[in-house]
């Protein structure tokens, strides 16, 4: 089933839906119906506060509560979500999420959140869509019946405003493209190989583009001969121990009028055991994530071409399965990257820097003003941020930007420094250019966001390491679900937007 959105201005009491969901604050005075349910705190009357009380509910995060009506609002069925003390864009996003997976088996359902303007709009829409994301591909046998609902009302008193109506419309193209990342990042890795990947960005591209009005998006892979006649030994370095041949996407998305040119860079390593540095047995079960990155910028990619957003962007997306066997790169190999530049390899299980280098030398060469790369890059990153914040490395000004577009994406990021001893770490090989790795416990992330930096140039940079958010083990929390998360795409859209407009 196909579930139908709309965006309405209507009387939440009065809306006909099967369930109708409302927000629910956490004040000194106890719980509170949030904005957007006045109509439906009227309508109830003076029993709304026993009921709640009865209830236990107490608008905290995560909360999600169900109440027949019995008659005192048109809906039959309300469905009370908590959004904590301060209902700001990210309480809704994730609010959102959570009264998506709370109401099973409705036909039809009614949002009012809070959604005075456009922001809050755009979080309802995300959130609603992305807390309902499933993944049954792979499942023996599906439920006889669809649980999800034919048609959702996202209620919002400024609903005719025409930035509103655009937030809304944007909401789902984004919500849409970390969908399909999730997809990708979810998918078993023995199907989806550096080859598979790359026909399924085909598929994706060619559906893009397809029909009257679409965007003109250019599409280029590069196979195995190819990448070895530009002589990209980092790629190819990665890819070499795997029977599944390593691959590079190109997009190119070039409307007219565009007057800002964005590169991206992710890294696709769509299996990463190790490599003969091989991971412990318990570290390789999630390491299908580990193409999050290239998942992230090729979606972010098609989603800003699908919004028309007037920015040039070129991406490319260097795909290969690390593996182990006879052919596999050694410790102690020195490899040339395109552009010439050598490295002694020294832990095989650093390899995504490896691969990114060869994209980013690549990406320099079309004269870019910015280049931002994404990658699970370093268990570093994640020791020091944790599973839900991601670290920027780059520039000053870009990184700056990013962090702030994150926040307006509702994706958390924070930035990191690259000091100087870096420089004398990624330069103390006796026998290359750099070494790609020291064995030195500490600043590990920091050693890698210098090592990339090497590759770019001197142009405007910044390094999004998604390693901790891009794949969520637990349970469904907020608007994220088991799996892929699709972290990255939403900040990557509202960064290119930004440059577009020429704002931060």
């Amino acid at each position: 089933m196909t579930t139908t959105y709309t965006l309405r201005a209507a009387n939440p009491a009065k809306t006909r839906a099967d369930a109708l969901v409302v927000g629910v604050r956490s004040t000194d005075k106890g719980p509170r119906l949030a904005a957007g349910a006045e109509e439906v705190t009227k309508a109830w009357g003076r029993g709304l506060r026993p009921l709640l009380a009865s209830l236990g509910v107490k608008g905290k995060a995560g909360e999600c509560h169900r109440v027949p009506t019995n008659g005192a609002i048109n809906a039959p069925l309300l469905v009370l979500v908590g959004l904590g003390p301060e209902p700001d864009a990210t309480a809704v996003r994730r609010a959102a999420g959570v009264a998506a997976r709370g109401v099973p088996n409705a036909s039809s359902v009614a949002i009012a959140l809070p959604a005075g303007d456009a922001s809050l709009v755009a979080a309802v829409t995300e959130g609603h869509l992305l807390g309902g994301y499933t993944f049954t591909s792979y499942k023996s046998s599906n439920p006889e019946e669809s649980t999800e609902a034919g048609t959702v009302v996202v209620l919002s008193p400024v609903a005719r405003d025409a930035d509103v109506v655009a937030a809304f419309e944007r909401a789902r193209v984004v919500a849409a493209a970390v969908a399909t990342t999730r997809d990708w990042v979810n998918q078993p890795p023995g199907d989806l190989t550096p080859g598979k990947f790359a026909d399924a960005v085909t598929a994706a591209h060619e559906a893009a583009t397809k029909g009257r009005g679409a965007p003109k998006i250019s599409l280029e892979v590069l196979d195995e001969v190819q990448l070895a006649e530009l002589g990209c030994g980092g790629i190819l370095g990665v890819g070499g121990g795997s029977d599944a041949p390593p691959r590079l996407v190109r997009l190119t998305y070039a409307p007219k009028g565009a007057t800002k040119h964005l590169a991206l860079v992710g890294k696709g390593i769509t299996f990463d055991s190790g490599g003969l540095t091989i991971k412990p047995a318990s570290g390789m079960g999630t390491m299908k994530c580990d193409m999050a990155g290239a998942a992230a910028v090729l979606q972010a990619t098609l989603a800003i071409a699908a919004l028309g957003l007037p920015v040039k962007v070129t991406t490319f997306a260097p795909m290969a399965e690390n593996m182990v066997s006879g052919s596999s790169v050694r410790p102690g190999d020195v490899l040339s990257m395109y552009g010439g530049t050598t490295v002694e390899v020294t832990n095989t299980d650093a390899e995504g820097r490896l691969v990114l280098a060869d994209a980013l030398v690549m990406a320099i060469e079309a004269e870019p003003d910015v280049v931002l790369d994404a990658a699970t890059l370093t268990g570093h990153m994640v020791l020091a941020l944790g599973e839900r914040v991601g670290g920027v490395i780059g520039s000053d000004g870009v990184a700056d930007d990013v962090v702030l577009a994150g926040a307006r994406a509702g994706e958390t990021h924070w930035r990191m420094p690259i000091p100087e001893e870096m420089d004398e770490r990624i330069h103390s090989s006796k026998v290359a250019d750099l070494a790609q790795h020291d064995w030195v416990r500490w600043g590990g992330g920091l050693f890698a966001g210098a090592f990339l930096r090497e590759f770019t140039g001197g142009l405007p940079w910044a390094h999004l390491d998604i390693a901790g958010p891009a794949f969520h083990s637990g349970s469904p929390t907020g608007h994220w679900t088991h799996g892929g998360t699709g972290f990255g795409v939403a900040t990557l859209v509202e960064y290119a937007a930004a440059l577009a407009e020429d704002r931060g």
